[in-house]
């Protein structure tokens, strides 16, 4: 643990005006670790009796005591009088003020709001005021170079085949589930009862879904894999078991790590019948009048997931790189308060590049698997790419904003009016700005790159998501998709 004791005192050449409201403060700022800092904060004497005068000053014109007419009361008696009240009132400002202070003469780089217990600070009747708080900053850290990088980049010149794969995962969206008698096969479509227990002991009562029968079955807090294998044959009627160890990050930390055994028990199968291509079903899907239309929006949205995979091969990189120079210590409490603000953050970047909706929550419970781990590589990525933003002077601007809320509307098939205020209602404007920031940087990273050509790989759709913790835990965390998804080519299902 480090630490540093600074004495604040005003500069002799400051202006009169400056010195009048600049604090006099004893500060000591330890660090537990990279991205934390305890801070002690010492106010002189004359600032708390200069906060103190200041306010009977403002008190005097309006003041009403017994025996007098506002104000014209003695000083002396309205200071003994109201002094507790007026100690409380500016408490307050000598905290805000302290605080704001220390930020501009240190430099903070605060990445939350500061923790401090407003009841256990007392403006005392002798003396110097004494209040500390806690504090998560930045880590300090040097920037490596990270211009003229060497860049895997994935690139496609997307086949007429790449499209007719794409063309079956969007009719899929609007094709329909048909009733059978034949047993199980991968691609079909079952009604299943899911039931979970641990040591014999029920931990997950019968939990009715319909699931796409796929080689992954992803879970909130875990995996089964060969899935497809696990069900082949089965008929309606009949349970198939399987195990599942669950992650270390589970919902339920009781049962994290550990096996459970879950029941599948088979409601009902349907096959799956795609859409006829007809006039009338292309207007049903949106803005085409042809085929070709349509097949060009889906090359548009396939284009998109290519440059989504460009800056997040960039992006890890970058943080290769960073991680290799140094590795810093992220409270267990930090990682935990902001996974659900990039899980949230990470589904409106997916959404915005053209990603449907199935591949999002299989992504998103890919991250709620290995949450901590996930939490601390996006934290790191953000670090830097926000020093490098300061350097390059690079930030969002209200266009940015339409654009970002205009891709995810178009994703979601709502207004963009909706979209905006629910992010806004989330509190989630600063992780968009996080967002449209970093974005731009892996661009400009990208712009002075040296590039080595991969083939762009599309998501095969090998895994179908479930929104439910087999080991018990939250309900949903993922906003999702609104009344309009079905009518978006934005929002396809993925049934291959």
């Amino acid at each position: 643990m480090t630490s540093e004791n600074l004495q604040e005192t005003p500069d002799s050449d400051v202006e009169p005006e400056a010195t009048s409201t600049s604090l006099h403060l004893d500060v000591q700022i330890e660090s537990p670790s990279a991205c934390q800092r305890h801070i002690t904060v010492t106010v002189a004497r004359e600032d708390i009796d200069r906060y103190f005068d200041d306010a009977f000053s403002e008190m005097m014109p309006t003041a009403a005591v017994p025996g007098f007419r506002v104000g014209r009361a003695p000083r002396k008696l309205i200071e003994a009088r109201f002094r507790k009240d007026v100690g409380d009132q500016i408490k307050g400002s000598l905290l805000l003020d302290s605080m704001s202070q220390v930020n501009e003469d240190h430099d903070l780089a605060a990445i939350s709001e500061p923790d401090i217990d407003l009841s256990a600070v007392e403006v005392p009747d002798e003396g110097p005021m004494t209040f500390e708080f806690d504090l998560e900053v930045r880590p300090e850290f040097d920037l490596p170079d990270w211009k003229g990088l060497k860049i895997e980049r994935p690139t496609a010149e997307f086949t007429d085949k790449d499209i007719d794969d794409q063309l079956n995962r969007v009719l899929a969206n609007y094709g329909r589930q048909v009733p059978t008698e034949d047993p199980v096969a991968s691609g079909d479509y079952i009604t299943t009862a899911i039931s979970a227990s641990h040591d014999g002991v029920a931990i997950q009562e019968k939990s009715e879904r319909s699931i796409c029968v796929r080689k992954t079955l992803s879970f909130r807090d875990g995996k089964v894999e060969n899935f497809d294998e696990l069900m082949k044959g089965a008929k309606s009627g009949e349970t198939r078991t399987s195990k599942m160890n669950l992650v270390e990050d589970a919902p339920n930390q009781d049962l994290a790590g550990k096996e459970v055994d879950i029941e599948f028990e088979i409601l009902d199968i349907k096959t799956f019948e795609l859409p006829e291509m007809t006039p009338e079903f292309l207007g049903q899907l949106g803005d085409f009048e042809t085929e070709a239309d349509l097949r060009d929006g889906i090359k548009d949205s396939l284009q998109r997931q290519a440059e989504y995979q460009q800056q997040q091969r960039a992006r890890q990189q970058i943080t290769e790189l960073l991680t290799a120079a140094a590795d810093w210590e992220l409270p267990p409490e930090m990682l935990k308060r902001q996974s659900g603000r990039e899980l949230e953050r990470k589904v409106m970047e997916l959404r915005r590049s053209g990603f449907p909706e199935d591949d999002i929550q299989a992504h998103a419970n890919e991250l709620r698997q290995n949450s901590q781990q996930a939490t601390a590589t996006a934290l790191r990525e953000h670090f830097i790419l926000e020093r490098i933003a300061e350097e390059e002077g690079v930030e969002a601007d209200e266009e940015d904003y339409d654009q970002e809320i205009n891709l995810i509307a178009m994703q979601t098939g709502d207004t963009p009016r909706r979209v905006r205020a629910q992010i806004e209602k989330k509190g989630l404007m600063d992780s968009l700005r996080n967002q449209i920031v970093e974005r731009k940087v892996i661009d400009s990273v990208l712009e002075h790159a040296k590039f080595k050509d991969v083939k762009f790989e599309p998501g095969e759709g090998g895994v179908e998501a479930v929104d439910l913790a087999v080991g018990g835990g939250e309900e949903s965390d993922i906003p999702v998709a609104t009344h309009g998804e079905q009518e978006e080519l934005a929002a396809p299902k993925d049934h291959t």
